[in-house]
């Protein structure tokens, strides 16, 4: 009667079980999202040759989309070719809802690719600190920036995080936002997660929580 894209068995009893998708259609924290139309958007970049977007789970219960993509030569200057995180992350907000922005951007020579032309997953590079878009690295200043910089580092599975990086463009969404906070709670913290959202940076809320004891 209607297509809908999902890949369904019959049970003995007579109902239907759910197989799998016969697209590249996910489900992330409650939004359906076409995998395959992130990476074509990011295609239509004028530095951008190939793209492909996946989920990835490193860590168990965050799942996290992260695009992968060459760059095509558009100068006899390689280093004009290049794109970084942050501009693909800037190009991509302006573009498509919030929910459907990789939280990291890995640059590769060629994406990996099986005997049968299609993409390898398996050797695809799980992404490090550059490809969530950080800025130039500004350390922490104080022991309630320090604190916080390891906690954020610990909650985002990041080596470290800088004084001026903001919480959601290093990869946190709603749901770490809640772990965040309970872990900054148990280290004697005031903050919530609106505080959070109208102050993301470590200065930001370092100095938040400075102003919630001096009152």
């Amino acid at each position: 009667m209607y297509k809908t894209g999902d890949l369904c068995k019959w049970r003995d009893d007579g109902t239907l079980e759910f197989v799998s998708r016969n697209d590249d259609q996910v489900k992330i924290r409650g939004y359906r999202i076409e995998l395959g139309e992130i990476a074509a958007r990011l295609e239509e970049h004028e530095k951008i040759k190939e793209a492909m977007v996946v989920v990835r789970e490193d860590t168990p219960g965050d799942k996290r989309l992260v695009a992968y993509y060459t760059c095509r030569n558009v100068g006899p200057n390689q280093d004009e070719a290049n794109i970084e995180a942050k501009q693909l992350r800037d190009y991509v907000r302006a573009i498509l809802p919030k929910y459907m922005v990789p939280a990291a951007y890995v640059r590769l020579e060629h994406l990996p690719l099986t005997p049968n032309g299609k993409l390898d997953r398996r050797h695809l590079p799980k992404p490090g600190a550059h490809a969530y878009g950080t800025l130039t690295y500004e350390e922490p200043i104080g022991e309630t920036e320090t604190l916080l910089a390891q906690i954020w580092a610990e909650v985002l599975k990041l080596e470290k995080v800088g004084r001026h990086d903001n919480f959601f463009q290093l990869g946190g969404h709603s749901l770490l936002a809640v772990t965040l906070i309970q872990k900054m709670k148990r280290n004697g913290f005031e903050g919530n997660v609106r505080t959070l959202f109208v102050t993301p940076t470590i200065a930001q809320l370092a100095e938040t929580e400075m102003q919630e004891v001096r009152l």
